[in-house]
């Protein structure tokens, strides 16, 4: 393999990384832009559109539906967020009491007892605040994180929408530009590349929307059954920081269901963590199965894309380790990497 390949592939993988970081919002676009495109050749054939008339009416009706989808179930959801997050003071101000109140007790019980048992349980009960003094503490950073993104994600929303205008008129313009870099021979080599990247790509991010939906389901079902309060909030939270590097559902209801099992309420503590559970173990055998399906990559290689990139980038590589090998086998469909070994 040539420097010059490497240098390709190197800048390749870092255009990827920050497509997926600092330029999610455009990335989301474009893939609108691409499944608009239809429509506005619909619109272009049949009622003798130009271009730009076309784009904007097709990302109009987009907008307007998704506009609309939000005001109708994002009420309730917002709804319940704003009552959720009043009343997350009041839990933490409970979870501290209940420390304290342990203690109090803890102390009062082995005062009789010899001084080596003293500090062993003294440690051993300091050992224990520590842990859900911890476990407090990320359920708090959840909550707070989720509520200082909201200001985000509004912004984000607004430049996806306009970026969604932009790209849907300037689709055609873009892919020339982009085959215009190579030569006349390649060009038909990087078409065929571009094309088979887009149905891997749309089969890459309806699997995601599948595993989240099916996530938010689980959580949802789960919510109700225990009879938690603000079910739907909750659940799209969990959603939310299930997406968010590191955290994943764990770092809710793991410390959820401890707060509550250690305060007595023994059925939903449990239920909690038995929920966790089940999400847990339904991702693992279910996603690299939903992936592998849905971009054509085998179930293994769809678990070890995963499992390299969240190794090497974090939450990010969960996206780009599948999206490398979607890229390769791409490639290799289009006769760009032919690579076999002689012995």
């Amino acid at each position: 393999m040539s420097i010059k390949t490497i240098v390709f592939i190197a800048v390749g993988l870092l255009l990827l990384y920050l497509f997926f970081t600092v330029g999610a919002p455009f990335l989301l676009a474009l893939v609108v832009a691409i499944f608009l495109e239809p429509v506005n050749q619909l619109f272009m054939k049949k009622f003798r559109m130009n271009r730009l008339l076309a784009a904007t009416i097709s990302s109009s009706l987009f907008t307007i539906i998704l506009i609309g989808l939000i005001a109708l179930l994002g009420v309730k959801v917002v709804a319940e967020l704003i009552a959720f997050f009043k009343k997350v003071p009041n839990y933490f101000e409970n979870a501290n009491s209940m420390v304290d109140d342990l203690m109090l007790q803890a102390q009062s019980l082995y005062q009789n007892f010899p001084p080596d048992t003293i500090e062993t349980l003294e440690n051993w009960l300091m050992g224990l605040t520590s842990t859900l003094t911890k476990m407090v503490g990320t359920l708090s950073n959840t909550v707070i994180a989720f509520a200082s993104s909201i200001p985000g994600m509004f912004i984000f929303f607004i430049v996806f929408l306009v970026a969604v205008y932009m790209m849907s008129f300037s689709l055609n313009t873009m892919k020339a530009t982009v085959l215009s870099l190579f030569d006349d021979k390649s060009q038909p080599q990087v078409n065929a590349l571009l094309n088979n990247l887009k149905k891997s790509i749309f089969g890459f991010l309806r699997s995601q929307f599948i595993l989240s939906a099916l996530t938010y389901i689980i959580s949802l079902i789960g919510l109700l059954v225990l009879n938690v309060k603000y079910p739907l909030a909750i659940a799209l939270l969990i959603i939310v920081v299930d997406i968010m590097p590191i955290l994943g559902t764990g770092s809710v209801l793991v410390p959820w269901g401890s707060y509550l099992i250690i305060t007595g309420n023994l059925y939903m503590g449990v239920g909690l963590i038995v929920l966790f559970l089940v999400i847990t173990v339904f991702r693992r055998i279910v996603e690299p199965k939903i992936l592998g399906d849905s971009v054509g990559i085998g179930s293994l290689s769809a678990l070890i894309s995963l499992y390299v990139g969240f190794k090497l980038v974090g939450v990010i590589g969960v996206f780009i380790g599948p999206l490398v090998v979607i890229i390769y086998m791409a490639a290799r469909k289009a006769g760009l990497f032919q690579m076999k070994f002689k012995l």
